[in-house]
């Protein structure tokens, strides 16, 4: 990961967007280098990934134009090969320095044409315009505000911008912006022509889409390790990333020191194909301890969001710590793609869909920020294979009568397609479980039991009524808003509203996002 940054203004200095800058150093701790140009500043601090050498440290620059890019773009050496033969030359191996030349020659139709996540924003020295855009999903993370002038401010993470802007928002996926508008270039849920192949051929294509999504991301001139929860997605992605590597894999996994659901089944997958695998054991008091720290680095008050990131807060952290690993990949995104526990519970095929193409537009605020900054505060880079873009196009674009669950197994397309011998038979139909609640049943427990002692019922019932966007309805929830408040005071509006099942369909009307108080959980917590 790298943080980048850019105050859009005359008003700007290189001291305020070093005090922003400030907040990330652990996004980017190998370098920093802050610019003026003409109508503004650009900063970036580097996580050296791609282009090892001082010559990939950006801001990049060409005939004027500059650029600062958090992003990975795949396939780009055979992007350089064709901008090398239209007479461009490249100082560096970084696959973001191709990016200049792109916009010389396609404008903001560049942006449409890379197979990447990122986010960047460019100076146009002729326009005298900064152009800022943000992949299709939102892998990469990008916000903005205003500072007291009107001067918009883009930033990797909202703790760049809160001492310069009163709002703050996330920029919208899939869009880029140019003279003061929102442009869409991308709508990855749209769907062109739906898919009406055969089972035996729709498994096949994504088998084949998610192997080259994995494959693709494997490429790195640092070191790359493995999130492994013994789920069907981080055991796929590890099963995946072992066959096509010469050596044995770096596997990680997580749990509580009571009760660990998880790590059984991430030991009995990383015996299976063979990984280097470790496990990371943490306690109540490791969770507890953790908590203020994990929604100051989140920016969110979202519970089910919380509770996910205190297991990958932690092993992350571990990863750092304790490994000379700079990349991750793990296994988010498959659930919006392909069902969670509740949409079981869909009405139809097109309540599917609707829910489906609502959580993906959602992604960059719950399941892509939690990857993000979990795995980035501790100086490492996430890479998502789920959020490949052809494999999210081809499933967004299967007729949905297939995805629903009408095999009594959730995801079945998903462990159809990669039945054989990538897993052991029990893991790839192993019923699904809550990250939060895989690590151990405990620790979410804890984490209710703790703010149901912080407040007396009184208290709750006053302190709620201080909100009315995305108003807390559980001790728990208070908790964390106010916890969320005291770093990014009413910015409450960055985040959507709670992440929870929809409370429209049958069997879905609940308190809890836990898929723990669903009818259907049945064997998932085992």
């Amino acid at each position: 990961m790298c943080t980048i940054m850019a105050y859009c203004g005359k008003s700007g200095s290189t001291e305020l967007v070093s005090s922003g800058l400030e907040a990330t150093i652990s996004r980017g701790p190998d370098d920093q280098r802050i610019i003026e140009v003409a109508d503004g500043v650009l900063g970036f601090q580097r996580l050296s990934i791609m282009g090892l050498t001082p010559e990939g440290m950006q801001p990049f620059e060409l005939e004027g134009n500059y650029i600062v890019c958090n992003g990975e773009i795949y396939g780009f050496k055979k992007l350089r090969d064709e901008l090398t033969a239209k007479g461009y030359s490249f100082k560096s191996d970084s696959d973001c320095e191709i990016l200049l030349p792109m916009y010389k020659e396609y404008g903001t139709e560049m942006f449409e044409k890379l197979d990447a996540e990122y986010a960047c924003v460019i100076y146009d020295c002729k326009l005298h315009q900064f152009i800022a855009a943000r992949d299709p999903i939102g892998i990469r993370p990008l916000y903005y505000g205003k500072a007291a002038d009107g001067s918009v401010i883009f930033a990797s993470e909202a703790k760049n911008l809160v001492k310069l802007c009163k709002k703050i928002m996330p920029f919208p996926p899939g869009h880029y912006y140019k003279d003061g508008k929102f442009h869409c270039y991308c709508d990855i849920t749209s769907v062109d022509k739906v898919i009406y192949d055969d089972i035996d051929t729709v498994c096949k294509n994504i088998h084949d889409k998610l192997v080259a999504g994995v494959e693709k991301r494997l490429a790195a001139d640092a070191k790359v390790g493995f999130l492994l929860s013994g789920g069907l997605d981080s055991s796929l992605v590890c099963s995946i990333a072992q066959r096509k590597s010469d050596k044995p894999i770096r596997t990680f996994a997580i749990g509580m020191n009571t009760d660990a659901i998880d790590l059984k089944y991430a030991k009995q997958v990383a015996d299976y194909i063979g990984s280097d695998h470790t496990e990371v054991i943490i306690t109540k008091d490791d969770v507890l301890n953790a908590l203020d720290e994990v929604i100051h680095l989140l920016g969110t008050y979202d519970i089910t969001t919380i509770r996910a990131s205190m297991g990958m807060y932690l092993l992350c952290k571990a990863i750092h710590e304790q490994t000379d690993i700079r990349v991750l990949l793990t296994g988010e995104i498959s659930d919006e793609l392909f069902g969670y526990k509740y949409t079981d519970f869909a009405p139809s095929a097109e309540a599917f869909q609707k829910e489906s193409v609502k959580r993906v537009h959602e992604l960059h605020t719950y399941d892509v920020l939690r990857a993000d900054r979990c795995i980035s505060v501790n100086s490492l880079e996430a890479r998502v294979p789920f959020g490949d873009l052809d494999f999210v196009k081809y499933v967004m674009a299967i007729d949905p009568e297939m995805k629903l669950n009408k095999y009594n197994k959730g995801k079945y397309l998903l462990r159809h397609a990669f039945e054989g011998d990538y897993l052991p038979h029990d893991i790839l139909f192993r019923e699904k479980a809550a990250f939060s609640d895989a690590v151990g049943h405990s620790m979410v427990d804890y984490l209710k039991e703790y703010a149901n002692n912080y407040y007396s019922d009184e208290e709750y019932e006053l302190r709620c009524t201080n909100y009315t966007h995305a108003k807390p309805f559980t001790k728990e929830s208070l908790l964390y808003r106010e916890i969320f408040e005291k770093y990014y005071p009413g910015n409450s509006e960055m985040i959507i509203d709670f992440w929870m099942p929809n409370k429209e369909w049958e069997g879905c009307n609940v308190n809890d996002p836990s898929a723990r108080v669903l009818s259907n959980y049945g064997e998932s917590g085992k």
